[in-house]
This record gives C-alpha cells, sequence and structure tokens, in this order.
C-alpha cells in the first residue's frame, strides 16, 4: 500500500514538472521581448526541475536504505543559481536598435 502512494506521488510529481517545464519553453518561444523571455524559463523551469528532483527523491529514496542526498544538491543548486543568473543578465545593457538611429 506504500509503495503504491509512493508510486502515485512520483508519477504525479513528474508529470507536474513536465508541466512547467513544457510551459516555460512555450513562454521561452512566444514571449515577445527579453524581459518577458527571461521571467518564463527562470521561474517555471526551476519549479519544473524541483518537482522532477523531488519524484527522483521519493523514487530512490524509496527503493534504497537511505535517502537521497544527489536530488537535494542538485534542487538547492538549481534554487540558489537559476535567480543569480536571471538577476545578472537583467542587469546587463542589451543595445536598443532604437538609439542607433
Amino acid at each position: 500500500m506504500f509503495s503504491a502512494i509512493i508510486e502515485v506521488a512520483v508519477s504525479l510529481l513528474i508529470v507536474v514538472g513536465a508541466a512547467f517545464v513544457l510551459i516555460s519553453a512555450i513562454g521561452l518561444v512566444r514571449l515577445p521581448d527579453f524581459f518577458t523571455r527571461l521571467h518564463a524559463p527562470t521561474k517555471a523551469s526551476t519549479l519544473g526541475v524541483g518537482c522532477l528532483a523531488l519524484a527522483s527523491l521519493l523514487h530512490f529514496s524509496s527503493h534504497q536504505a537511505g535517502v537521497s542526498l544527489h536530488e537535494i544538491l542538485i534542487a538547492a543548486f538549481l534554487f540558489l543559481t537559476a535567480p543569480i543568473s536571471a538577476q545578472l543578465l537583467a542587469k546587463t545593457r542589451w543595445p536598443d536598435p532604437a538609439d542607433d538611429a
């Protein structure tokens, strides 16, 4: 019974994570300018990869004796670096074609 609950939770987390990553990719392609295109992947893909890492943690922790710490390290690295890289990209001044006129 407990194994079935974990498998359902892992499946739901994979579907939710994949949906967030898909929404992020669609937002990257469809949004009009740099700053809105920057916003979609940093928010949605962070949540998506976080859900996928949590699903992996649940799966491997339920099949092994201890807790799988690799996924915790991956999620921590992702949650620390994605907002910082987005902030640094947003602070750079991209050349505006209107300045050349």
